[in-house]
């Protein structure tokens, strides 16, 4: 199982807004468990904290704003898709002023801040959004979409098109986010020439110029109104013969266009709060469509507090009924788990098949057969002892006594020909034969009940 990492110290960058101009210093500092990212406004009086998550997303022009009453930090992405892709799952967030530094216009400087700091592992573990159906938003104007698909890891793939002889289509994919700091990190952000006056008049990029973004010229325009706009940002003037990029450092990669749609990608889903298990394919996409389906993700985040563990019944058991048999003084018809499919340190998963001929139904509403709610809270036991049985030597000499049982909840009815999968976690290490679990029950995807326990483990006489 793997665990939570935060940042092993903080560290701080310093450079010029992009939309402000303003000179900006952003320090990344160490968080608890589940603390996530939050960014503080440290040059405010009271320095409001914001948690950096999709539905404090306030606006989505020309980069990620979240904000909270008349507060807002904006261009943010760059450095969620550096903390998302290196793996910290935990990070306060310090800025004295509205936006982020825009640095070069990538996420390269982040990276290495957090290679040279680099993680503390944390106790808790990493709780995965893990992609099980397919997850679709698209925008019928601008022909954007972007899905989410099952698969076993974090993978992106972008395709962008525009209408231009310069940038007209390109494709970028990220098969291993590993691959991040090599591949991705370092493509910086463009805009096109055309753009400009417009983004300017709307009181934006003040701060951009020729070291922070790569500049897509087009469309020819005189040269006079190309002074007008090197005046209106404050670079010096160039004679432009040429279609093609404008820059003072040449391109990273032939396709730094798209790679750097696929980085902020990564950092708009990053705000979903919880690192991903699917394959992300973007076509056109832009921060709102990101944002979009950042959003529906945090739903269905909220209405399942944990996701159903994922049952391959073709895998081979890590514990077979024989074995359970051994450590489990139960027997039938009181022996309620079938197979346990999952085992970590802190952790349990088993399977119980619920079929028409269980004795309980003969009684129990026979009419229209319900599994009763005390039995599931049973099933969920017996998966807990064989996790606490897990952590002895012998463990055949043991016994587990249950001593307390909190928080139950039935959310669903259990009717014969479902599968029950049962998940136990340890919420605190065992201490003197004490034990504390959460155990979870669900149908396919859907929770069914739940319970915390408290157990001992005690030697057989």
């Amino acid at each position: 199982m793997q665990k939570q990492n935060t940042l092993a110290a903080s560290f701080s960058l310093q450079g010029k807004g992009l939309h402000s101009g303003l000179n900006i210093e952003v320090s990344f500092n160490p968080a608890p468990e589940n603390h996530g990212y939050k960014i503080k406004r440290v040059d405010l009086p009271e320095q409001p904290v914001i948690d950096a998550v999709a539905e404090n997303v306030i606006n989505t022009q020309r980069g990620t704003v979240i904000g909270r009453k008349d507060i807002q930090i904006s261009t943010i992405e760059h450095a969620m898709a550096a903390l998302y892709a290196m793996g910290v799952d935990n990070c306060l967030i310090e800025v004295n002023a509205p936006e982020f530094p825009i640095l070069d216009g990538s996420a390269r400087h982040y990276v290495e801040e957090i290679q040279k700091v680099g993680l503390q592992e944390q106790n808790a573990a990493r709780d995965y959004y893990i992609v099980k159906h397919k997850v679709e938003v698209k925008d019928e104007e601008t022909g954007a979409s972007i899905m989410l698909l099952p698969d076993d890891h974090f993978c992106v793939n972008t395709l962008i098109s525009f209408n231009s002889p310069v940038l007209n289509n390109q494709f970028a994919t990220m098969n291993d986010v590993k691959d991040f700091p090599t591949e991705i990190a370092a493509s910086r952000t463009f805009v096109f020439v055309r753009e400009l006056e417009m983004l300017l008049q709307n009181n934006l990029i003040k701060g951009g110029d020729l070291d922070n973004a790569i500049v897509i010229y087009d469309q020819k325009v005189s040269q006079e109104a190309l002074d007008k706009l090197a005046d209106m940002m404050n670079v010096p003037h160039q004679n432009i013969q040429e279609l093609g990029y404008i820059n003072h450092e040449p391109l990273v990669f032939d396709n730094e266009p798209a790679r750097h749609k696929l980085l902020d990608v990564i950092g708009d889903i990053a705000l979903i709060g919880k690192p991903i298990k699917g394959r992300v394919i973007a076509t056109r996409p832009g921060h709102s469509i990101n944002n979009k389906l950042a959003r529906i993700i945090r739903k269905q985040i909220k209405l399942n507090d944990v996701q159903a563990p994922i049952y391959d019944p073709n895998a081979e058991p890590v514990m077979d009924i024989n074995r359970i048999r051994e450590l489990l003084p139960h027997r039938y018809p009181f022996l309620l788990v079938d197979k346990i499919i999952e085992l970590g340190k802190n952790y349990i998963v088993g399977v119980k098949n619920i079929t028409t001929n269980e004795p309980f139904f003969q009684g129990h509403f026979p009419q229209e057969p319900v599994m009763p709610g005390v039995l599931q809270v049973e099933a969920m036991a017996q998966t807990g002892g064989l996790l606490v049985l897990n952590t002895v030597d012998e463990p055949e000499r043991y016994s587990t006594y249950f001593m307390k049982i909190d928080g139950v909840k039935f959310r669903q009815k259990v009717v014969p020909g479902d599968t029950l999968i049962l998940r136990l976690e340890l919420l605190a290490p065992i201490r003197r034969g004490i034990s504390t679990m959460k155990g979870y029950v669900f149908v396919g995807d859907k929770l069914v009940s739940e319970a915390e326990f408290m157990a001992q483990i005690i030697k057989n006489k």
